[in-house]
C-alpha cells in the first residue's frame, strides 16, 4: 500500500494531497529510512516515524486498512511505539559527562 494512502486510511491526515506534502518534506521515516516519495510502498510490520504538531509518532504497522473508516477502526490497524527510546540526538554521548576541574 502506498505511504500517502496509508496516512489518510489510518487518519492522520485528512486528505492525500496533504499527505503528499508531508512526505515530500522528508521528515517521514519509514524503518528508520528517510522517505521522500508518495509511492514508498508499506508492509505490516513497518515502523513509521510520522512528526505531527510539536511531537513525534512512532507507530508499529499491524494490518493494512481497506478504507478510511471510523477512528477505532483505524486505531487497531497500528500501535504506538516510545518514541523516546528510539531517539538519539546526533553528537551527544550514551553517558553523561562528568565535570571538568
Amino acid at each position: 500500500m502506498r505511504l500517502d494512502l496509508l496516512l489518510v486510511r489510518l487518519r492522520f491526515c485528512k486528505s492525500r494531497t496533504v499527505a503528499r506534502c508531508w512526505i515530500e518534506e522528508g521528515h517521514m521515516r519509514c524503518s528508520g529510512h528517510r522517505v521522500t516519495r508518495v509511492q514508498h510502498a508499506i508492509a505490516v510490520g513497518d515502523v513509521l516515524t510520522i512528526p505531527l504538531d510539536r511531537h513525534v509518532q512512532v507507530i508499529e504497522i499491524l494490518a493494512l486498512p481497506e478504507r478510511r473508516g471510523p477512528a477505532a477502526e483505524a486505531q487497531s490497524c497500528y500501535r504506538k511505539l516510545d518514541a523516546r527510546a528510539s531517539m538519539a540526538i546526533a553528537g551527544t554521548e550514551s553517558r553523561p559527562r562528568t565535570a571538568e576541574h
